[in-house]
């Protein structure tokens, strides 16, 4: 069976609609406790490019005033 990727920072990210901490959705989330382990495999990837698609992003600035 595959662990779950909860790192026990629990706070959904509003405009993305992921946890901040283990960056799965609310259907992911729901899901996963009963689900078998190729879809909590497919789960798992799609957390790996959203990790990779927040660590190739640009860092925020602030505003020149």
């Amino acid at each position: 069976m595959i662990p779950s990727p909860c790192i026990n920072i629990c706070q959904m990210n509003a405009p993305g609609g992921l946890c901040s901490g283990c960056l799965r959705s609310l259907d992911e989330i729901a899901v996963w406790s009963t689900t078998n382990d190729a879809t909590r495999a497919r789960i798992l990837a799609a957390v790996s490019q959203r990790r990779l698609a927040l660590a190739d992003a640009p860092l925020p600035t602030k505003a020149q005033g």
